[in-house]
This record gives C-alpha cells, sequence and structure tokens, in this order.
C-alpha cells in the first residue's frame, strides 16, 4: 500500500481532489441562490487563502523557498487559471448551459499534455495518452446526455461567444496547471505555497473584475439567512477550495500535467452515485460513460 501511494501520489491526489469538487457541487447549488457565482468565487477564495496560508505558517514552511522567478509565474498561473479561467468558464455557464461549457472544458486534459510536452519537455507514453481520450471521451458522453432539466444551450444569441470564453476557460485552465506544475518540480516551493500564490493572483483579479463591472460585492451579507449562507460557504471554501487547490498542487508535483487534468476532470463521473443516493434517476448512457472513462482512469494508473 506504501509503495502504491508513491509511485501514484500524485494520481490519488488529483482524484480525490475531483471526488470532494463533485460532493461540494451540491452545497454551491444551494449558495448560488443567494449569491452571484463570481462573488461566490471571490469570497471562498479569500477564506481558502487565510486556511492554506495559516496551514502552511503552522507547518512552518520556510518563505526562503519562494523565489522571484517563482513567484511570478505563479502569480500569473493564479491569474490565467484561476482568474480568466474561472471566469470564462461562468461566461460559458451562462450562454451555452451546463453540457456544452462542461463540453468544452473536457479539451484541458490533451491540451494541458500538449502544452507539458511543448514547454516541459514532459512526454506520455502511447498508453498513457489512450487513457486520457478514453477518460475524456466517457466524461464527454457522460456531460453531453440529453435532459428534462433544460437544454444544451442557454443563450442561443451568445452561441458562439458561449463557445469563446469555453475554449479560453480550457486553455486556461490547463496553461495554468502547466506554470504549476514547472515550478513545483523545479524549485523548493511547497504545495501549500504555491497554492496560496495561485489563489491571491485569482481573487485579485476577480476582484478587480467585479468592481469594474459595476458589481459590488456583499449585498447576501444583509439577508437574513446571512448566517446559514456563511457556513454553507465556508464548507464549500474548505473542501472545494482549501482541500481540493491543496490536493491539486501535490498531484502536480507528482505527476504529468496532462494526466493530472484528466483525472481532475472527473468530477462529473463521482457526481452519478451521488446523484443516486439522492433518487435521482441514472441512465444507461451516463453509465456506460462512466465505465469508458474509469477504464481510461486504470490506464493512468497502469502506464
Amino acid at each position: 500500500m506504501e509503495n502504491g501511494l508513491l509511485v501514484y501520489g500524485g494520481q490519488i491526489a488529483a482524484l480525490t481532489a475531483a471526488f470532494l469538487w463533485a460532493a461540494v457541487s451540491f452545497l454551491f447549488l444551494r449558495i448560488r441562490e443567494h449569491i452571484s457565482a463570481m462573488e461566490l468565487n471571490l469570497v471562498k477564495g479569500l477564506l481558502a487563502i487565510l486556511l492554506l496560508g495559516g496551514t502552511s505558517f503552522l507547518l512552518s514552511e520556510p518563505l526562503s523557498a519562494i523565489h522571484p522567478q517563482g513567484l511570478l509565474i505563479l502569480l500569473v498561473s493564479g491569474v490565467i487559471g484561476i482568474g480568466i479561467g474561472d471566469t470564462a468558464y461562468f461566461q460559458a455557464l451562462k450562454d451555452l448551459g451546463a453540457r456544452l461549457a462542461l463540453l468544452l472544458m473536457s479539451l484541458a486534459p490533451p491540451i494541458a499534455a500538449i502544452i507539458a510536452l511543448i514547454f516541459l519537455n514532459e512526454s506520455l507514453s502511447v498508453w498513457a495518452w489512450v487513457g486520457i481520450f478514453l477518460a475524456v471521451g466517457g466524461i464527454i458522453w457522460v456531460v453531453t446526455e440529453e435532459n428534462e432539466n433544460g437544454s444544451a444551450q442557454a443563450n442561443p444569441k451568445y452561441r458562439w461567444r458561449g463557445i469563446i470564453f469555453g475554449l479560453l476557460s480550457a486553455i486556461g485552465q490547463a496553461t495554468g496547471v502547466v506554470m504549476s506544475r514547472a515550478v513545483l518540480t523545479q524549485t523548493e516551493i511547497s504545495s501549500l505555497q504555491s497554492a496560496v500564490l495561485r489563489l491571491v493572483a485569482g481573487a485579485a483579479f476577480i476582484l478587480v473584475w467585479l468592481l469594474i463591472s459595476h458589481q459590488p460585492p456583499g449585498k447576501w451579507m444583509k439577508k437574513n439567512e446571512a448566517r446559514k449562507l456563511w457556513g454553507w460557504i465556508f464548507g464549500a471554501a474548505f473542501f472545494g477550495t482549501y482541500m481540493c487547490l491543496w490536493l491539486q498542487q501535490i498531484s502536480l508535483d507528482l505527476a504529468p500535467a496532462g494526466i493530472v487534468q484528466t483525472l481532475l476532470s472527473t468530477s462529473p463521473l463521482f457526481v452519478l452515485p451521488m446523484a443516486a443516493l439522492r433518487k435521482e434517476k441514472i441512465s444507461v448512457r451516463a453509465i456506460v460513460g462512466a465505465m469508458v472513462a474509469f477504464a481510461g482512469i486504470y490506464l493512468l494508473f497502469a502506464m
């Protein structure tokens, strides 16, 4: 078991992050009824910065491990991956709906693998590439299924704008992942420190975005259910940002970028059994898609 953790530690961390994100997604749905997506992203990011920074301080991680070049790369990575990537994804969700937005986000794993190959000389085996495309294909099969809750396209008028933002989100997240891996593997910076720096840059970008778009934050704090909302937000920040981002940075330190991005994209698969426990009907198509995706995941562990 110990040898398995050493060999597959990165893959296990990435899958755990995907599982936690899937579990927290149900909490996000409740919170989103009261707070805008952008403001939620900002508040949970700020809370996670305090948690990650506090954990790093308690572990006595040396600040000397943060070199100027690595600091700059991580800050840019946070702006590109968390700030621009997440913002573009939210816009794609608005213009295209969840299914098509998730479909475009499924391009992130192969994009990350290609960027890592070009800039980090990080080559993957043939079977690893097969695993990536099987996993991505299975995810696409699951997320593109029609359902009675809505159509594939939320706003036909802005279809092309949504596609552009969806592609920008996939490229942004893939680029941010590769930049993070470059710093984690080439410097002494810890996964906690790198997560804090990426979040600080991403949160700063989102705050500026809210201000220039004339969306002053904080209106929800005046509502009667503000105390309950704070509890939900803290839970989302702890499991969905603090734990997920820490695990993501750990996985990037231990496994190739393309594989990590693929495994991080498997959240829709973990949602299926959770939805079944909530008495929601799971289709045969979704089950088949999940089986295909998990076959790809197996290859990523067996490479």
